[in-house]
């Protein structure tokens, strides 16, 4: 038989064989976004933001609100596809353009 068995046990590697991971060490590296080489300072942010938990934060945050319809106009809405809700606000929004307010 001329292939090698891959049942063979694998060589044991004395992990105190291993280098001391020393503050020095961690200074000569190189930060790395994907193949472009970033500033230790952008590369501890982009560390930063990848481990935070949830969705990033929105510049101006929606209020959730609840609010009655004629049926027509949300199936109106509805029947435009995903989105329906971002389009029925930039429609309000557009509203408010056109009238002034008291």
């Amino acid at each position: 038989m001329s292939a090698k068995s891959q049942n063979l046990p694998r060589p044991w590697i004395d992990p105190e064989d291993a280098p001391e991971l020393t503050d020095d060490f961690f200074e000569e590296g190189e930060w790395k976004i994907g193949e472009r080489s970033v500033s230790p300072q952008e590369g501890a942010v982009a560390m930063k933001m990848a481990l935070s938990r949830g969705r990033p934060k929105m510049e101006s945050t929606k209020l959730a609100l609840t609010v009655r319809y004629d049926a027509d106009v949300v199936e109106a809405f509805r029947a435009t596809g995903k989105g329906w809700q971002t389009r029925m606000n930039a429609a309000l929004r557009d509203w408010l353009k056109t009238h002034s307010q008291p």
